[in-house]
């Protein structure tokens, strides 16, 4: 299979519906990173995300809406919930809600649970295509499972852990400017909690709710959501964390000094999280072990560090 690249104009906005439309995978662009999408209540054309990312099918996938009438369709929405959408949809927030019996989402999508993790992305080519294709999409990240996220249409094609030849195309929107995936909130037991940390800070959450999102302490063989499998975003380097010193062997992703892998010369946290994914990937073609300086677990660097742990963590 050739995979296509397309980009965002009538045409190949159609063509990408159309794609989707027989059933076929699409990457798409978000503000987070590209997103790999099939017709959400097409269980085949589901399937063919599992099979293009050898994602394990005990994982759950996030489901893409053009506005919040689909999320009505699809799930219920708790007041805090519709509270949070008001807030921050469209933007880099997937809640995770109960599923209505009648949605229509493929069983694949949920892996078997009886909630849905839902996103209304602010990027204006994701709204396009759904609008286009008229209805909801399925869209973990556009990699093969477990590598580095792809914030660019080159890595989605990257020969190396990307998806060229594995699925039907990529809608080229140029890069993504949050770099990091969206934050995941759930109401287990009823009770707001922060299930993955993303491109929106928690504290933002806690200050709309006026109370602190619990935390997530699942077993990670059984994820309730996206991105808690234990070893996740990984290059093929071997990666070393809150290194202050550089060893001379290693390739150093630096944060508030300048350098040719700095994540932010200036310290900036937004800039570390748009730059992440894009540099890990770069530093991992040198075929050297990376170390990163430490991030402050604070706001995005909070997500940051989540991505790097996982990244670093004993590979299955």
């Amino acid at each position: 299979m050739k995979t296509l690249r397309l980009f965002p104009d009538a045409d190949g906005l159609a063509r990408a519906a159309a794609l989707l439309a027989q059933g076929a995978t699409v990457a798409m662009p978000t503000e987070t990173v590209y997103g790999l999408a099939a017709d959400a209540r097409n269980g085949e054309a589901v399937a063919r995300i599992y099979e293009a990312k050898g994602r394990p099918s005990f994982n759950p996938l996030i489901v893409h809406i053009p506005d919040l009438a689909s999320a009505e369709a699809i799930a219920t929405l708790p007041d805090q919930a519709r509270l949070l959408a008001d807030r921050f949809w469209p933007g880099p927030l997937t809640m995770v809600l109960p599923l209505r019996s009648d949605a229509g989402i493929a069983a694949l999508v949920t892996a078997g649970l009886t909630t849905v993790g839902l996103r209304l992305p602010a990027d204006p080519t994701a709204r396009a295509l759904m609008r286009a294709f008229g209805g909801p999409v399925a869209a973990p990240s556009a990699n093969a499972s477990g590598r580095i996220s792809p914030t660019s249409a080159d890595h989605v094609l990257d020969p190396e852990g990307g998806l060229e030849g594995r699925i039907a195309a990529v809608l080229d929107a140029g890069p993504c400017p949050v770099g990091l995936e969206s934050t995941i909130v759930g109401w287990p037991g009823g009770r707001a909690t922060l299930l993955r940390p993303g491109g929106l800070p928690a504290e933002m959450i806690e200050a709309v709710l006026d109370q602190p999102l619990a935390r997530h302490e699942g077993d990670p063989s059984a994820p309730s959501a996206p991105g808690q499998l234990t070893s996740h975003y990984a290059p093929r380097a071997l990666l070393r964390l809150n290194a202050t010193t550089p060893e001379a062997h290693e390739t150093h992703l630096d944060f508030g000094r300048p350098g040719p892998f700095s994540l932010s010369d200036s310290g900036d946290l937004a800039q570390a999280a748009a730059r992440l994914f894009d540099l890990l990937r770069r530093a991992d073609t040198l075929g050297r072990p990376i170390s990163v300086a430490p991030i402050p677990e604070q706001g995005l660097g909070a997500a940051i560090n989540d991505r790097l742990r996982r990244a670093a963590a004993p590979r299955p």
